[in-house]
């Protein structure tokens, strides 16, 4: 069963978001997966254009046996879905979906720049698309959107647990020592440690995630693109 046809992202009313918000909150797993295990990891990026009604996203798929990026896929989508906080899959997902679909390998695991459990639903954008593709999940996010935590050491590998309402939902973890630390929590069929392992995996020189970073500037070479084109069109008289 493809269940982007049973759960998808083109609803008509934000109680009709919640309802598959909370349908796919039955159907996450939090199991762990094991990290060597893992050859191929992709990684997703979003960004909004303009007035913020079109999105753009990147996926790139990392080789973490070579570290080296395999593949690109963009994807450029209108927004359906009016913005809401704590509902930015149904903006963003679209978008995701058809770079997904343009890829031509099939990653072991996906990391988003974005919550999973650490979510007010607990149903982050790395929990909803790791249901929708059927694929282990992780979210990364570079701003705490739930909960509350100590600091972490200041070294490499440090970590803190994040908290809500006495339930650990994730972990501030130190990527890089003395930087400030990013917000890590299990999407779907990962859990809290397998996820930290793998952010950690995949961090090299910069706080973010390798494949991570580099989704982020295709995004953002997008961004650019669409503003120089904006820029011609506004001082080139029409034909």
């Amino acid at each position: 069963m493809d269940l982007r046809n049973v759960l998808p992202f083109s609803v008509s009313s934000l109680q009709e978001a919640r309802q598959i918000q909370e349908r796919i909150r039955t159907l996450v797993r939090h199991v762990p997966f094991r990290l060597e295990n893992v050859r191929l990891v992709g990684a997703a990026d979003v960004t909004f254009l303009g007035a913020k009604e079109v999105v753009a996203a990147a996926i790139v798929v990392f080789d973490l046996a070579s570290w080296a990026v395999l593949e690109e896929r963009t994807a450029v989508c209108r927004v359906r879905f009016p913005y809401v906080p704590g509902y930015l899959a149904f903006r963003e997902g679209p978008a995701v979906l058809a770079a997904w679909d343009g890829l031509s390998r099939r990653p072991d695991v996906m990391l988003f720049d974005g919550h999973g459990a650490a979510h007010p639903r607990g149903v982050g954008i790395a929990s909803h698309m790791g249901v929708l593709l059927s694929v282990p999940s992780v979210g990364c996010a570079k701003k705490r959107l739930v909960g509350v935590h100590e600091d972490p050491g200041p070294r490499k590998g440090d970590t803190a647990p994040l908290t809500r309402d006495g339930e650990t939902v994730g972990a501030a973890v130190r990527t890089r020592a003395r930087v400030k630390p990013v917000f890590v929590s299990p999407g779907h069929l990962a859990d809290l440690p397998s996820s930290i392992s793998l952010v950690l995996a995949l961090c090299s020189r910069y706080r973010i995630p390798d494949p991570a970073r580099r989704a982020h500037q295709l995004t953002q070479e997008i961004r650019k693109t669409r503003e120089r084109q904006a820029a011609r069109a506004a001082v080139e008289p029409p034909e």
